[in-house]
């Protein structure tokens, strides 16, 4: 699994939401913790490895255009995702350019939110 988890962080900027699917397979990952294949982690697994094999295209950034920040937040995890609308065959096109998603730490679950 700590192999998957390794793997799986390397493209984390391509996948949406990875701190939030991946949170419960880096517990059983933890030393004190017996590893137990649970349906939370199956399911978990599954749909990292689904966004792995699913992952939108993403665009390399145009410097000349401007970027829009889609955020969003949840009791585990911060999200966003970077877009910009960039000129495709002479039509506007919104691009995704990149993810991020962290874990929140149990003492900042009790942060504001701004």
């Amino acid at each position: 699994m700590i192999s998957f988890l390794v793997f799986a962080s390397y493209y984390r900027q391509n996948l949406k939401d990875f701190a939030i699917h991946a949170r419960s397979l880096y517990r059983i990952c933890d030393q004190q913790t017996v590893f137990e294949m649970t349906q939370e982690t199956n399911q978990a697994y599954e749909k990292s490895r689904y966004a792995l094999t699913n992952a939108p295209l993403l665009l390399m950034p145009d410097w000349k255009f401007p970027f829009k920040m889609y955020i969003d937040a949840c009791g585990e995890a911060l999200g966003a995702a970077l877009h910009q609308v960039q000129i495709v065959n002479d039509k506007p096109y919104e691009a995704l350019i990149s993810f991020i998603s962290i874990q929140i730490k149990p003492t900042e679950t009790r942060y504001g939110a701004s």
